[in-house]
């Protein structure tokens, strides 16, 4: 199930990543008096009540004059609109209402999607003086917090969440698997989709409001249907403006967090590089379900041994994906298009694995047979038992005497083992170890 997307929109030095940092409760972005330090993280989970979902600091304002203010601005919440399924607009109390917040405001109201409207630094009752012209923004009754000293948030999140409720109830998309296409630009990303919606002839329908994170495709095949999102390519740092690289980055990665399957693509004659690696290593993290394509393969001059070889150097450099396929294709001449569904369906099913109790349990006394667990400190783990508790991603619980006791080269034995018995070949797993009491 994919988890609601919260954007934190504002003009620079309004505390977004002060309450960003708070929410996350860590320190991501960084935080300083310079306006438009907010650079490089701009994601985090978070979680309300019952509800989990992903912030989005879109910072990267950098004010030279109010026009440029203004026109960042307008991209940011360009994005926000696009990517967010609630927008928390941030203004600043002390301050006072500006030109800047009220054309943004504009913005924000035409795009029809839920937005919370926060007045921060409102530190004293002195502060409260500046609310009142808020409402001249017209979306809605303002809230007042403090983010450095944490006042107002219980509230704040109380009415983000209550957008949440009917987001994801719409049984048309859940039929849908959802394929990301992640990689730089010119690898051939759209190419690739472009070859498999020819090839397969149906009807394909850009409905107005899919296209939230990137351009979504709709695709019916004999394997099922599928949405085939075509991300924007990611740059390196150097090459692109600052402010435009995090608008792709942004969509890349609000692609990544609505994805079934996250198909890394690559060029043959490039090979993966660090933002391709970056980028999938955020799929990794979300324990999705994953996939790599070499794409033109046609450039390359070849022997008997030259797959093998390129497939065991790009496991190397990309060492967590030890679970990934890998396929290597032609998007151009079409050499083994055909077997791109059929991975990525595979890898989806893993995704959506279920495995039962009483197996589950069986493969775990053997593994634990042929190897016992060493001795941490001064204890040793044991396992009473184990069950599955979700799917996509598939997420077991292990209860144990001692969570602590865990050595991580142990989990990964286990995960091997349950690798290996359930083939869970193109998705990532979630394992937790819960104490209980014999």
């Amino acid at each position: 199930m994919a988890k609601p997307i919260v954007a934190f929109v504002g003009r620079p030095n309004v505390g977004k990543s002060t309450l960003f940092n708070r929410l996350a409760g860590k320190r991501i972005s960084i935080v300083q008096d310079t306006p438009g330090v907010t650079r490089d993280r701009v994601y985090a989970q978070a979680d309300w009540l019952k509800y989990e979902f992903t912030m989005i600091d879109t910072g990267g304002i950098e004010p030279k004059s109010d026009d440029v203010i203004l026109k960042q601005m307008k991209r940011q919440a360009q994005i926000a609109i696009e990517t967010a399924d609630v927008i928390v607009f941030i203004v600043d109390g002390k301050e006072g209402l500006t030109a800047a917040d009220s054309e943004v405001a504009q913005m924000l109201r035409r795009s029809k999607k839920p937005i919370v409207l926060v007045v921060n630094k409102v530190d004293s009752k002195k502060d409260e003086e500046n609310l009142y012209e808020f409402y001249n923004l017209g979306i809605g009754e303002p809230m007042t917090i403090s983010a450095s000293q944490g006042l107002g948030l219980g509230d704040m999140l109380d009415e983000v969440v209550k957008h949440f409720d009917g987001l994801y109830d719409g049984e048309e998309e859940d039929e849908y698997i959802r394929i990301a296409m992640i990689g730089k630009p010119n690898v051939g990303k759209s190419s690739l989709i472009n070859k498999l919606l020819g090839e397969e002839r149906v009807i394909v329908s850009n409905i107005p409001g899919t296209t939230r994170d990137a351009v979504d495709s709709y695709l019916e095949t004999d394997l099922g249907k599928f949405i085939l999102v075509d991300t924007a390519g990611l740059r390196r740092k150097s090459k692109v403006k600052e402010e435009i690289e995090r608008y792709s980055v942004i969509r890349t990665y609000a692609a990544v967090e609505r994805a079934d399957v996250c198909i890394l693509m690559v060029d043959a004659e490039e090979g993966v590089t660090d933002q391709d690696e970056k980028i999938i290593g955020y799929a990794h993290e979300m324990n999705k379900a994953i996939m790599v394509i070499v794409n033109k393969w046609d450039l390359i001059e070849k022997d008997d041994k030259t797959m093998v070889n390129y497939q065991k150097d790009m496991q190397a450099k990309l060492s967590f994906l030890s679970y990934a396929p890998y396929l290597f294709i032609s998007a151009l001449t079409g050499q083994r298009v055909h077997k791109v569904l059929e991975v990525a369906k595979m890898c989806y099913d893993n995704y959506n694995k279920r495995v039962s109790t009483g197996i589950l349990n069986d493969v775990i006394n053997r593994a634990v047979l042929m190897k016992e667990p060493p001795i941490v400190g001064l204890k040793r783990m044991k396992i009473y038992y184990a069950t599955q508790v979700a799917t996509k991603p598939p997420k077991f619980i292990f209860f144990v005497n001692d969570a602590t006791a865990i050595h991580f080269s142990y989990a990964r034995y286990l995960e091997n083992q349950l690798r290996e018995s359930f083939d869970f070949k193109g998705t990532g797993l979630e394992i937790e170890y819960r104490e209980r009491k014999e």
